[in-house]
């Protein structure tokens, strides 16, 4: 293959930048096997060691503010140290191994720390593994790179809480549900100890660039991470979606973690799709679909079973969108060196509307449906201005 004139001397090639994401992706596949696995029974786990509803929320949300605010200290340290795999598998350590180690949780307050740290690995390895995935996707497409990554975590997501539902079936105990999750948990820290050996300079896959500005970061990206910041505070976490579920008896409770698993194939394929349009058309994919996923609110807190299933649809559009296109777009943002802690910083202000979002529309819905379902659909359509404010001033070229 021909390079040009301004490539790296190491640049390493296409076939190369595929074998290291479908790596990474094989590696998100096992490891969100092992903790959506997990996720799909730790509240029932918790309640089955005497912690209270309150305990089981609190644990709920704050591991997942840890596991966004803290990516803002890892993105910065692994930009600072050059450290990229060592960081990233460090997190993966911690994120994997502490839930096999839940089948051993005598108390509820062990099972939480364990639960905590899961989130705190994550926070750990994140950033630094989206910015060596960035690299790779320079070459194939960033909606396309992200997108297939997102589609292959996403296979682990929908088979990891089957799996231990088959577990639960036949053995019916939540400690045999953790313990076996420690097969994919272990293949997961042996294939990325295979793509470290393998492609210990991911920088090398992308072709180089002319220097950036690396003294901070341009206003397109600050106003990205507010509108995307919008997106976040207006969208419903499922443990809400659930619970509504579940108490207006709207479907059988064996039927919520098939909607589940419905949004989350949803997922894989919107990644894969929306991955193709944004490489040809850029930020209009992205507003696109902010539009399109914000209808998901009244559907599901307001109609029936069919509008139900339709919202979660879309529910699952929307989180295909934010966990591939919404991190493509931002790669084009950052300098080459310092987009961990781009990462960083974007994820801990994502993770912080997040959290405001879940807590407000946790009120709302004690006092009115209706008011909640404005205030998500509110939130995300106010997203689109700011996404069109970026459009016009970042150099997002379709590729």
């Amino acid at each position: 293959m021909d390079k040009p004139a301004e490539t790296d001397s190491k640049y390493l090639g296409k076939a190369a930048a595929w074998k290291f994401i479908i790596l990474v992706g094989v590696v998100s596949l096992f490891s969100d096997m092992t903790y959506e696995g997990a996720r799909s029974i730790s509240g029932p786990f918790l309640g089955s060691l005497k912690a209270s509803a309150l305990v089981v929320g609190v644990v709920a949300g704050l591991g997942e503010f840890l596991g966004y605010a803290l990516r803002l200290g890892s993105g910065y340290l692994a930009d600072r140290l050059g450290r990229y795999w060592l960081i990233t598998f460090a997190g993966y350590s911690l994120n994997l191994l502490a839930v096999p180690l839940l089948a051993l949780a005598g108390s509820w307050e062990i099972a939480a720390v364990l639960l905590l740290a899961e989130r705190i690995g994550k926070a750990i390895r994140t950033p630094a593994r989206d910015a060596m995935l960035s690299h790779a996707t320079t070459e194939v497409g960033r909606g396309w790179g992200f997108g297939f990554h997102e589609a292959m975590d996403q296979i682990g997501a929908v088979t990891g809480p089957l799996i231990v539902a088959a577990v639960l079936y036949y053995r019916g105990g939540y400690r045999e549900g953790f313990a076996v999750l420690l097969l994919p948990a272990v293949l997961a820290l042996v294939v990325i100890t295979v793509a470290a050996r393998l492609y210990p300079h991911p920088q090398h896959l992308e072709v180089s660039a002319p220097a950036l500005e690396t003294t901070g970061f341009a206003r397109p990206y600050w106003l990205y991470v507010v509108a995307v910041g919008m997106l976040g505070a207006g969208y419903a976490d499922f443990p809400l979606i659930a619970y509504h579920f579940g108490k207006t008896a709207l479907l059988p409770a064996d039927w919520i973690p098939l909607f589940y698993a419905v949004a989350m194939g949803v997922d894989a394929v919107a990644a894969l799709v929306l991955g193709r349009l944004f490489d040809r058309l850029g930020m209009p994919v992205i507003m696109g679909t902010a539009a399109l996923s914000a209808c998901f609110a009244p559907l599901v807190f307001l109609g029936g079973f069919n509008l139900a299933l339709l919202g979660m649809v879309l529910w699952g559009i929307g989180m295909g969108s934010l966990e591939s296109i919404i991190k493509a777009a931002l790669a084009e943002m950052v300098p080459r060196d310092r987009r961990a802690t781009g990462y960083g910083i974007f994820n801990a202000g994502f993770g912080l509307f997040w959290f405001l979002g879940s807590a407000l529309m946790g009120l709302l819905y004690e006092f009115s449906l209706s008011a909640l379902v404005a205030f998500s659909v509110t939130a995300q359509l106010l997203a689109i201005p700011f996404f069109l404010a970026v459009s016009r001033k970042a150099c997002l070229q379709p590729h």
